[in-house]
């Protein structure tokens, strides 16, 4: 049995008009994000979103679970990212590129030269990055990505290019970790391997390709999400294409040609 998510499409001014014609026609407007509705709302641990960008996003950062759970939220937000697509000069910004003292941020917070403490890193097409927690960070122009998260809505952003939106100077600065930051999990996939990505202690998350290691995807318990990143991807026998995602509990169920690729996430 499968369950298929809601897809909901998010307008953004630092969105896309030019969308992959897998995900859809959207009429020329400028998306953001293609994201997936749970049917437990707030209570589901895990959310799977499409990013398309074509301007900096604000510099960010989130709490842990313990700040978010004292800040009045269910749960902190750890996050990572595939990138499906990037421009030749497209980037990331994962931490610092040195450390400073918590001051010494605020007031580049303030004056905007924080984005030259960014460290931003060129990215590429199938590069996977973790961010952890505490880290500062944005997204660049130029990207298409898919991103697991914890699901929660609690963003703390410490400068946004002077958009008229509001910053979290006070709560960012109290969780930012700011130093730079290099996770062990960060890789290049190979788009035909099957790899475990992430194991804990937030969530998992596997990349598959076809056909399916029978070996990883006994590893999935519970609730799983299943999001297509090509054709050629099936569950119970059923097509889920590029722009769905899907709720199941039997992963032997999920199927995929030879050249296909999908994630599936679980908590």
């Amino acid at each position: 049995m499968l369950t298929r998510l809601e897809t909901i499409v998010v307008e953004k001014p630092w969105g896309r008009t030019d969308i992959p014609a897998e995900f859809g026609d959207f009429g020329g407007r400028r998306i953001g994000e293609i994201w997936f509705a749970h049917p437990a709302g707030d209570d589901a641990p895990i959310m799977v979103k499409f990013l398309f960008t074509s301007q900096r996003l604000s510099i960010q950062v989130h709490p842990g679970d313990e700040a978010a759970r004292a800040a009045g939220f269910a749960r902190g937000k750890e996050e990572c990212w595939l990138i499906l697509d990037a421009r030749p000069d497209a980037e990331l910004g994962v931490g610092l590129n040195r450390e400073i003292g918590r001051e010494q941020l605020r007031a580049a917070a303030l004056d905007g030269s924080i984005v030259d403490m960014i460290d931003w890193r060129p990215s590429h097409e199938n590069d996977f990055v973790y961010n952890r927690a505490g880290t500062i960070h944005a997204i660049g122009p130029g990207l298409t990505v898919v991103e697991v998260q914890q699901n929660v809505d609690c963003t703390y952003r410490l400068y946004d290019y002077g958009r008229p939106r509001e910053l979290h100077l006070d709560e960012g600065l109290k969780v930012s970790n700011p130093v730079p930051v290099h996770d062990p999990r960060d890789t290049v996939v190979d788009p035909h391997t099957n790899l475990m990505l992430v194991d804990g202690p937030h969530f998992r998350l596997a990349h598959l390709a076809g056909p399916v290691d029978p070996t990883l995807i006994e590893r999935a318990v519970g609730e799983l999400t299943f999001v297509p990143l090509s054709t050629g991807c099936r569950v119970t026998g059923e097509n889920i294409i590029l722009g769905e995602a899907v709720l199941l509990t039997d992963p032997s169920a999920i199927e995929i040609d030879e050249g296909g690729r999908a994630l599936l996430a679980w908590a």
